[in-house]
């Protein structure tokens, strides 16, 4: 026993014969009480007469007199030293009533078990209680109290119940739910949340785990959430923790633990432990909802290791397992639309489209959109116009219904975290958020970083090692998408948001940079050759979305769209840059020529060939003023408008002009230089187009050895020579040798120029049309019916070469349900009819022409 416990039971010693002899006089007092009531009310007719003879009436009201004040006297006086004992001691307690527990002192408290009747503590801060399974608690100190069978009430520090026993609580039939709201509307996800069910049930692991994790805003937790109340049924248990704070997520499954009733008030059990071991046990499948979890290592130690049930983890961070992981990408164009027009009950969907497009098809942008425009009653297209002109005030307006924050709060924490941790990160977000959103080739822009500069290591990531840390770090916030084969992409809101946080000289000077890189990256690769090509496609939205229309650098990537195809982008960049040009420089400045030039020939290869024709007819002799009749622009201009006047219908004129014009580029730049090569070629075209296919084929057969010296044999414009001389052979009354010779070059167009090249296609069309003129018509017809559909796509269904290849199926076809062969080989073949209102010749060809200067 220690020293205070032994000084707290000497007194109560000293006090135990006090009590007693109060309490014996108590029941002496009562004895007389009764006893005289009994006399007083007796018969004495009936009473005895011994007591008759001793006690008379008045005796007995005496007797009961003094009977009350005894009563009255030791009541008073043991109430007295009960409240003395009290005052004297820590703190005490008692009860009453059946089957009331045993009453212990234990050390800074008191332990009080259940009363079935009432409970009563004496002293300082004392209390009582009545009635079924009344408590009372008393002492120096708190805790908590509980009721209901078998509780036991614990006040004070308790460290050692020692000989208390807590009796087992009795289980409570239950089905633990703890579940956020059910979304009210989610488009688009029934495909995922199909292949999440999927994924789950059908694990050879339990419990089976997926991570969904994205972009802030993209909607991982209301995913989740719709799937929770969708499958609701299927679990006997489902339970959503909050694992953003580890605290937070504690307290939750301590929670879960009590619930269960396997942790009891005071247990020093670890409640991840109770909550596993119980969930192991149980028959029934069961759901725990892990929701904003920062990373792996945070969640891990609280994922149940065994059991029949599921977990769902939702986190921006992207570093999990992919057994475990569902990346959730934005909504489609056509989900989100349908979204917000759902959302606002508006009826206007170009509008909505445009609003879409701009917000990126975010879940909680979207919501925030139709947030704003229930709440202010404006519609989309007003909406629109505020987004387009005030992007970064409307952003932060919108209260979107199952989200915490706004689109731009959403970033600002994750951008302010990154600046205070990783600088390089934040610096690499920034020139990111410059170009296109999609498909940014990172590591090679970064590969052009001189590390001397002052874009180099001390601003922005140099190095493999420096830079896959800063993308590792952008990817532990979901800011950047998966890096794969040198490329990332980054949402376009966050793009917005990152650069409306700075101010307009930093922006400036971000986007001087990002252009810095681009215009390094393309500079040294020439878009006439074709295996650079690639490096013009994969940086050409880049090139749109931040090089300047008076840069190199988009002057090349216009040049490499013409000569790769696309005619049509070729034309609109190309008209884009003639305008800035001619605004900033003015109209006769020789790179505004140079411009207008290429506009033109991009325009006739585009289908306009009658445009073309005038834009170098007004061209011409402003070139012919500023630069002279004898410049080497001056001559190519004569060039195009000679080939373009015979494209649109004058062959015989076209012919004339090059005739005039080839001693002119033999005199200014030789008899092999490419330019004189290339007017050689053109006028042997167009004097075969104006009606001498023999002298045309023969002038080719002399050039083709030289364009292969000179030019190398897989140049383009050697390969146009192939192809022209094999026409002409044709042409001249050989269709075996002109479809060996376009069998020849397919293939090698198809390797040195794609097999969706306008030039490769014209091949095929020429391939096809001599396959038939050698005598096979069903083998033509089925060359042409394959080759339509992917020139219409490629090229238009209107544009006159797809149109020529409708004229040159339907003769084929007639001819091949004929049963008919084409004429002999042996004899010439007559020109057919173009088809009517198409200037085109019966076949396409692309003879090639001097390049502008800028291409």
């Amino acid at each position: 026993m220690t020293r205070s416990a032994q000084r707290a039971s000497k007194p109560a010693r000293r006090r135990r014969p006090r009590v007693l002899a109060w309490t014996a006089g108590a029941v002496v007092s009562l004895a007389l009480l009764v006893a005289g009531a009994a006399v007083f009310f007796a018969d004495p007719q009936q009473g005895p007469t011994v007591v008759e003879d001793v006690l008379d009436k008045r005796a007995s009201v005496v007797s009961m007199f003094v009977g009350v004040a005894g009563l009255l006297v030791a009541g008073a006086a043991l109430l007295a030293q009960l409240r003395s004992s009290a005052a004297s001691a820590p703190g005490g307690a008692s009860s009453s009533g059946p089957a009331s527990p045993a009453v212990g002192t234990l050390s800074g408290g008191m332990v009080v078990g259940q009363a079935v009747g009432s409970a009563r503590v004496s002293g300082p801060g004392s209390t009582t209680a009545e009635g079924a399974r009344a408590l009372a608690v008393g002492g120096d100190s708190w805790g908590p109290v509980m009721t209901g069978d078998g509780a036991i009430a614990v006040t004070g520090q308790v460290g050692v119940l020692g000989g208390v026993h807590l009796p087992p609580r009795a289980e409570v039939a239950s089905r633990p739910i703890r579940l956020a709201p059910r979304p009210p509307q989610l488009s688009g996800r029934d495909e995922i949340l199909a292949g999440l069910r999927q994924r789950l049930v059908t694990s050879d692991r339990l419990p089976s785990v997926v991570t969904v994790h994205g972009l802030g805003g993209v909607g991982k937790t209301s995913l989740v959430l719709e799937y929770a109340h969708r499958y609701l049924h299927e679990y006997d248990l489902v339970w959503q923790i909050p694992a953003e704070d580890p605290t937070v997520a504690s307290a939750a499954l301590t929670e879960l633990a009590a619930l269960l009733g396997v942790r009891d008030v005071g247990d020093k059990a670890n409640p991840v432990d109770q909550v596993h071991a119980i969930l192991a046990a149980r028959n029934e499948p069961w759901l725990l909802i892990f929701d904003d979890a920062p990373d792996m290592a945070a969640v891990h130690p609280l994922l149940a290791p065994t059991g029949p049930g599921h977990i769902l983890i939702t986190s921006r961070a992207s570093a999990w397992p992919s057994r475990h992981s569902l990346e959730l990408p934005v909504l489609s164009i056509e989900a989100a639309t349908a979204f917000l027009l759902e959302r606002t009950g508006h009826d206007d969907a170009a509008s909505a489209a445009e609003i879409v497009k701009e917000l990126g098809a975010l879940p909680l942008a979207l919501e925030q959109a139709g947030a704003y425009l229930s709440e202010t009653g404006i519609s989309p297209d007003a909406y629109l116009n505020l987004l387009r002109t005030q992007r970064a005030q409307v952003l932060t307006q919108g209260q979107p219904w199952g989200y915490r924050e706004r689109v731009a709060s959403t970033w600002q924490l994750a951008s302010a975290q990154l600046a205070d941790t990783d600088p390089h990160a934040v610096a690499l977000l920034r020139l990111l958020s410059c170009y296109a959103p999609d498909a940014i080739p990172y590591q090679l822009l970064l590969d052009e970083i001189d590390p001397t500069g002052d874009d180099g290591p001390n601003e922005l990531p140099y190095g493999e090692l420096a830079v896959n840390a800063a993308v590792t770090a952008l990817r532990r916030y979901s800011l950047v998408g998966r890096p794969a084969n040198g490329m990332i992409s980054i949402h376009r809101l966050v793009q917005a948001i990152t650069l409306d946080q700075l101010s307009t000289r930093q922006r400036e000077r971000w986007y001087e940079k990002a252009a810095a890189l681009l215009e390094s990256a393309i500079s040294d690769h020439d878009p006439a050759f074709p295996p650079d090509w690639p490096r013009f496609a994969q940086l050409l939205s880049h090139v749109r979305a931040v090089l300047p229309a008076d840069s190199p650098g988009l002057r090349s990537t216009a040049r490499y769209l013409g000569l790769s195809g696309d005619y049509r982008t070729a034309v609109l960049l190309s008209q884009e840059i003639t305008e800035h040009l001619t605004a900033s420089l003015g109209p006769e400045h020789p790179d505004t020529l140079v411009a207008r030039h290429t506009r033109a020939r991009w325009t006739g290869d585009a289908g306009d060939a009658a445009a073309a024709r005038d834009q170098l007819r007004d061209l011409l002799p402003v070139r012919e003023r500023v630069l002279g009749a004898d410049h080497p622009d001056t001559l190519t201009t004569r060039h195009e408008l000679a080939h373009w006047t015979g494209r649109a219908g004058d062959a015989a004129a076209a012919r004339d002009q090059l005739r005039d014009l080839l001693p002119i580029h033999e005199r200014v730049q030789g008899s092999e230089h490419p330019d004189t090569l290339t007017t050689r070629h053109t006028l042997a075209h167009w004097t075969g187009r104006a009606g001498d296919a023999v002298a045309a084929r023969d002038q080719f057969r002399e050039l083709l050895p030289i364009r292969q010296r000179v030019l190398g044999p897989e140049h383009p414009d050697t390969l146009a020579a192939r192809h022209t001389l094999a026409r002409w052979t044709g042409d001249a009354g050989d269709p075996v040798g002109a479809r060996d010779q376009f069998h020849e070059l397919l293939p090698i167009r198809q390797r040195v120029q794609g097999p969706e090249h306008p030039d490769t296609l014209t091949v095929r069309h020429d391939l096809a049309w001599w396959t038939g003129e050698a005598g096979d018509a069903a083998a033509a017809r089925d060359q042409l019916r394959d080759l339509l559909p992917v020139r219409e796509r490629v090229q238009g269904p209107e544009h006159p070469y797809t149109l020529t290849i409708r004229h040159t199926l339907a003769r084929w076809t007639g001819r091949a349900g004929r049963g008919r062969r084409s004429r002999p080989a042996s004899r010439p073949a007559a020109r057919p009819r173009a088809r009517p209102g198409c200037r085109a010749s019966r076949h396409p060809d692309r003879p090639a022409r001097p390049r502008p200067l800028d291409g």
